[in-house]
């Protein structure tokens, strides 16, 4: 694995975000010789079918009946 330098990230950070998206992390050493990982974090663990409900002022009764409606239009 490539430890890039200070510079090298900030004159790369998109390439090198993509980088570590594709490898997992990607490592760079700051001037004072201390070591750091850039690494994707973890996508949140929802699916995309997850949908908040929406409150709204209409029944059990209020619905089936609008079903038996569009049924009786067949």
């Amino acid at each position: 694995m490539t430890i890039y330098t200070d510079a090298e990230v900030r004159e790369q950070l998109p390439a090198l975000l993509e980088k570590a998206l594709a490898e997992g992390q990607v490592k760079f050493k700051s001037r004072d010789g201390r070591v750091f990982v850039i690494r994707p974090a973890r996508p949140p663990k929802t699916s995309p079918f997850d949908v908040r409900s929406v409150r709204l002022p209409i029944t059990k009764r209020d619905i089936l009946e609008a079903i038996r409606e569009s049924r009786a239009r067949l």
